[in-house]
């Protein structure tokens, strides 16, 4: 074999053994840091006397792989949407019921601004601390600057427990309501409790 092919065939392997355990380190990295959420959460909850029930599942990105589960829960199942403004000044976490399906273009009225979008997952995770799949009203833990205003649905505010994912999709804990009231007065946030507009089928939003 030419010396110069051995070369190129040698730097080759050598590049993509690096790569293989640089993909290898980011995932258990992530890995780890994921294992770090899940018990700074636990702590906080525990710490402030939060009871919950807790179900472990297979990761889950959208509510219909949720119901696939058929795990039944003593709680008000919750869908979480993070959006931001035009100008990207204000972010809000909205919660309703996981069948319902938000009217974005009614919220705007009801948040107070002439267009809303859904935020990119950087300012997820800058402002919740959570990935895609994991929003939760449990993130507001990371929100010490209080920059997310926050919005919950009357029918998941006036349920006896809300179920939410503990900062990973591969768990849900059902929280009681009043649970929820002093995680929210722990964190220093206030929620307002509104009738999220539902979208109609002719509504197009």
């Amino acid at each position: 074999m030419p010396c110069e092919l051995k070369l190129v065939l040698d730097l080759s392997e050598s590049f993509w053994n690096v790569a293989f355990m640089n993909v290898e380190y980011l995932h258990f990295t992530y890995i780890l840091y994921s294992i770090y959420l899940v018990m700074d959460i636990y702590a906080f909850l525990e710490s402030h006397g939060i009871t919950y029930q807790r179900f472990n599942h297979p990761a889950v990105f959208t509510c219909e792989q949720a119901n696939e589960l058929r795990m039944p829960m003593p709680g008000k199942d919750t869908k979480n949407l993070f959006l931001r403004d035009e100008k990207g000044k204000r972010h809000f976490l909205v919660s309703v019921g996981h069948e319902k399906q938000v009217d974005i273009k009614a919220l705007k009225t009801i948040l107070d601004t002439q267009k809303l979008s859904f935020a990119s997952p950087e300012r997820l995770k800058t402002y919740l601390g959570v990935e895609p799949g994991a929003v939760t009203l449990l993130g507001l833990i990371n929100d010490s600057g209080h920059a997310v205003e926050i919005f919950i649905d009357e029918a998941v505010w006036n349920a006896e427990a809300i179920c939410c994912h503990p900062l990973v999709n591969t768990a849900t804990l059902c929280i009681p309501h009043s649970g929820m009231e002093l995680f929210l007065s722990a964190t220093g946030h206030t929620a307002h409790v509104v009738d999220i507009p539902k979208r109609s089928p002719s509504s197009g939003a």
